[in-house]
């Protein structure tokens, strides 16, 4: 394989043109889940050339999975006759506080503790590393090939089982001192809810707003009101999916409950823009599948609760799905 002719125009350089003489051909972005890791090899341009994933065996204490993705490195390199001098980096999301040195913080889902993910990658590849918290990677990927392109100063949330989140300012993650800025989900709302969230807190956002969360509250409302006439009565089984479904049709409940989850997430988002006033705000993950009736109805909550030069910030769906961590991974290798 041969890296691809930059095109970009002639004028002002981006800052991966003015490194293009030392910048080496290949990155590898990897993004460590629960039950999978998915690994993509991309040429230093943004290319991606292909994906694949392994098993993350968290046996052990999790002590296995760099040692697999060191040994899928080798094996990919291997088959495609890339040389290891033509490789830039890798870059690694990982599921839990990243520090700016490379520093995990413990990770409860792969049972480790406190290590340097980017000295320990090192040291059995030879290659640069760069790590960071998953949904700050996966922000820092819809920011550079995803739905937040062209824009640097993003706020990335990702709407599934729970709220995820990620800034970006000035094209760079803003991690936080110990990595868990960008914890959305995490916002307070509520003080009176006796249900934990599973951070141990009460009233958190994603109690409230996530595919979970809205499934929650429609349930609560029919505890409330047995008498409520709806069409999501008679779903065995009820998921967000169903929810938006019905809302769609017109159903009254399947309404209110989107209505409530746009109210939350909006004026969490206004709160947010606040502090770190983005371009855009990048809406991902499962739930943000409903497309327009979610969009409207965040959109709608925050223009309200916004302040006043904040008010105009532009909402996009995210478009790189399960590959933006892996993006995200390359991009911090080409910083």
């Amino acid at each position: 394989m041969r890296k691809q002719q930059n095109k970009a125009s002639a004028g002002a350089a981006s800052p991966l043109t003015q490194k293009e003489e030392s910048m080496k051909s290949y990155a590898f972005g990897v993004d460590i889940g629960g039950t999978t890791i998915k690994m993509g090899l991309f040429t230093t341009e943004g290319n991606l050339l292909d994906h694949w994933e392994i098993p993350t065996r968290t046996e052990d204490g999790g002590s296995h999975i760099l040692n697999d993705i060191a040994a899928a490195v080798e094996k990919r390199l291997k088959k495609d006759g890339i040389s290891k001098l033509d490789v830039e980096g890798i870059g690694i999301g990982v599921p839990g506080p990243v520090g700016p040195d490379g520093t995990v913080l413990g990770c409860i889902n792969l049972g480790w503790d406190v290590f340097n993910v980017e000295k320990r990658m090192y040291s059995l590849t030879g290659f640069r590393c760069k790590a960071g918290n998953d949904a700050n990677v996966a922000a820092l990927g819809e920011m550079w090939q995803g739905g937040g392109k062209g824009h640097k100063d993003i706020v990335m949330v990702t709407l599934g089982t729970g709220v995820g989140g990620g800034v970006i300012i000035g094209g760079k993650i803003l991690p936080g001192i110990n990595g868990a800025a960008g914890e959305i989900g995490h916002i307070p709302m509520y003080d009176d809810d006796p249900e934990a969230c599973g951070c141990g807190k009460h009233g958190c956002l994603e109690q409230y707003a996530s595919a979970n969360g809205i499934v929650r509250i429609t349930k609560r409302y029919f505890e409330a009101r047995p008498d409520a006439e709806s069409s999501l009565k008679s779903v065995p089984s009820l998921t967000s999916r169903e929810i938006f479904d019905e809302a769609r049709k017109g159903d009254a409940v399947a309404l209110e409950m989107v209505g409530q989850v746009g109210y939350l997430l909006g004026k969490a988002l206004a709160s947010i823009a606040c502090v770190v006033n983005p371009e855009v705000f990048v809406i991902g993950g499962g739930m943000s599948k409903a497309g327009d009736i979610l969009i409207d109805s965040i959109r709608k909550e925050y223009r309200r609760f916004a302040f006043h030069a904040s008010r105009e910030t532009e909402f996009k769906l995210a478009e790189l799905g399960n590959n933006a961590g892996i993006y995200g991974g390359v991009r911090m290798i080409l910083e």
